[in-house]
């Protein structure tokens, strides 16, 4: 598990003041690209090698609102490590407050064809685990 802050900008809330839905996907995208950046294999690597890793799905719940200024701490891990993909799950709080579930699918490609990332990036793979 890794934990990643995030800290609400204006710009991301609405005109009530709370911040908006979609941009909890993307404060995702930012736990999640530092957790493998962490792990010593990040994304920028990974696309290197001609493998990209693209979302297939993501479930979001979202429990109580978050406002401007306030810090985020986003514990993100990998929940399931297959041979074509990967699940990531997510718990955003402020404080103790839990205000946010969520879980993300991606999947490994090279020329746009699906690929077996424990044959094609074994190091990556091993470090998923």
């Amino acid at each position: 598990m890794f934990t990643f802050q995030h800290e609400v900008k204006y710009y991301e809330c609405d005109r009530m003041g709370v911040t908006h839905h979609s941009n909890y996907v993307r404060f995702m995208e930012e736990a999640r690209v530092a957790y493998l950046d962490q792990l010593g294999y990040g994304f920028d690597k990974i696309e290197a090698e001609g493998v990209f890793s693209p979302v297939v799905a993501i479930q979001c719940s979202y429990k109580s609102p978050t406002t401007f200024k306030d810090i985020i701490d986003i514990e993100v891990a990998i929940s399931k490590v297959s041979e074509m993909k990967f699940d990531f799950t997510y718990t955003m709080r402020v404080g103790q407050k839990t205000v946010c579930t969520a879980q993300s699918t991606h999947c490994f490609i090279e020329n746009g064809r699906p690929v077996a990332i424990s044959r094609r990036l074994p190091e990556l793979y091993n470090k998923l685990f």
